[in-house]
């Protein structure tokens, strides 16, 4: 059996409590979630719950149909034939003076952005695919990540399709 990513969308009812209901469920069945971000939507009475975590088939499937079950969720999708997938990282670096040019060559070439500049530390903004944010990461390791938080996969359909109106 194939253990792969893969990242679901959960439309829930925007309301306390909801997501202790979600996170919950995946603690009573042992999933285990790589990535989860949470933020209100187009209408201000759902949120949407953005999932990324890895497993097979039976592993995909019996997530979903648990989340289903839940009275707060109101649509669960897999997102599938590729995703718009995003991802935003704050890197802080070790600022020396013999690496200073070649860390900011990678910031341009990244397209990232430096937002917080002292003599012994940078801090740099990254936003992209999550493949570009782990290539960064390898990049800046040599230079001395001195720490690091990434907000996790944010993703949606292509094209006009919505999760409602599926």
């Amino acid at each position: 059996m194939e253990n792969n990513r893969f990242v679901i969308a959960v439309y829930v009812d925007n309301q306390s409590g909801v997501l202790t209901r979600v996170t919950a469920m995946f603690t009573r069945r042992g999933f285990n979630i790589d990535a989860l971000t949470v933020g209100e939507t187009e209408s201000s009475e759902y949120s949407r719950i953005t999932i990324s975590m890895r497993g097979d088939d039976y592993v995909k499937e019996q997530l979903i149909n648990q989340l289903k079950k839940l009275y707060v969720v109101k649509k669960v999708e897999v997102l599938e034939d590729e995703p718009i997938k995003r991802e935003l990282m704050l890197i802080k670096v070790q600022n020396k003076s013999e690496h200073r040019s070649d860390i900011m060559t990678a910031v341009d070439v990244f397209r990232a952005s430096v937002i917080d500049y002292s003599p012994d530390g940078m801090c740099i903004e990254v936003t992209g695919n999550p493949s570009k944010i782990d290539a960064f990461v390898k990049l800046m390791q040599p230079f001395g990540i001195l720490e690091m938080c990434r907000t996790g996969i944010v993703a949606l359909d292509r094209g006009t399709t919505t999760l409602l109106n599926k």
